[in-house]
């Protein structure tokens, strides 16, 4: 079986991302593979470790993402491909055709993986684009996963303590969440064979030579907005809601 794990870069959730002319962030922070990514990359090892095949990790991303790239091949993926581009943000459609045709020209898939979601943008559609333009069936945030024959069986978290079981012809498109499984941590021997397992690089313009039709374009970043300090009112029960409501009628909440 021959599965591809789609996997981003992106900055680390600890980083203090610093916005660069309103549309953009800088780069310099510390960026790691996409957190959802790693259950993906771990399922494709355990199907691999109970029945063979080979795994590909196809990356999007500046140069620097052959680091994230290394971590999977580390984790126990067998090579990779890095479509480069020197643009940290690639709007879905661009990425799900580049991903593609990445895919295709490797001789395709019997099965994609990836995460249900990057924690930077948090757009939560690739997987879907994906499935689209390469005719598969694709669901999301899978907590189990069961290959039988010619399907995939699965459970998609619907929230509210609830799953839904459903059943997908191979080659399908499925996107891991947390509780699929528990990612494991590269050891040193292995992160060391992994600077020697094959990386393929592609640029992006190669892949994509036309900006798609329905292609989108960020216009603005906007930072959370911080959180407001806590008000402590002392005094007896009475004074203290005298005082609460008068906040409320000055914030014009009431």
């Amino acid at each position: 079986m021959k599965i591809f794990v789609c996997v981003k870069h992106v900055p680390d959730t600890a980083a203090n991302v610093k916005l660069v002319n309103g549309n953009s962030f800088d780069d310099s922070v510390k960026f790691v593979a996409n957190p959802y990514d790693e259950y993906a990359i771990e399922e494709a090892i355990q199907i691999k470790e109970k029945t063979g095949g080979e795994i590909v990790i196809v990356t999007l991303g500046i140069p620097q993402a052959v680091a994230s790239i290394r971590m999977a091949l580390a984790m126990g993926a067998d090579r990779g491909i890095h479509i480069k581009t020197d643009e940290l943000i690639v709007d879905t459609v661009t990425t799900a055709e580049a991903l593609k045709k990445a895919i295709e020209k490797d001789g395709g898939a019997d099965l994609i993986l990836t995460g249900k979601q990057s924690v930077d943008f948090e757009g939560m559609h690739t997987q879907y684009y994906l499935a689209q333009t390469l005719g598969l069936p694709v669901v999301t945030d899978v907590v189990a996963l069961e290959l039988e024959k010619d399907q995939a069986v699965v459970e998609s978290d619907l929230g509210s303590s609830e799953v839904a079981i459903m059943e997908l012809s191979l080659p399908c498109v499925i996107s891991a969440t947390k509780g699929l499984n528990e990612p494991r941590y590269p050891r040193l021997p292995d992160i060391m064979k992994a600077k020697r397992k094959p990386v393929e690089e592609i640029s992006l313009q190669e892949l994509v030579p036309q900006s798609p039709v329905h292609k989108t374009s960020m216009v603005s970043l906007e930072p959370v907005p911080e959180k407001g300090q806590a008000t402590l009112f002392e005094g007896s029960a009475t004074e203290v809601v005298d005082k609460l409501v008068e906040v409320f009628r000055t914030k014009a909440l009431i």
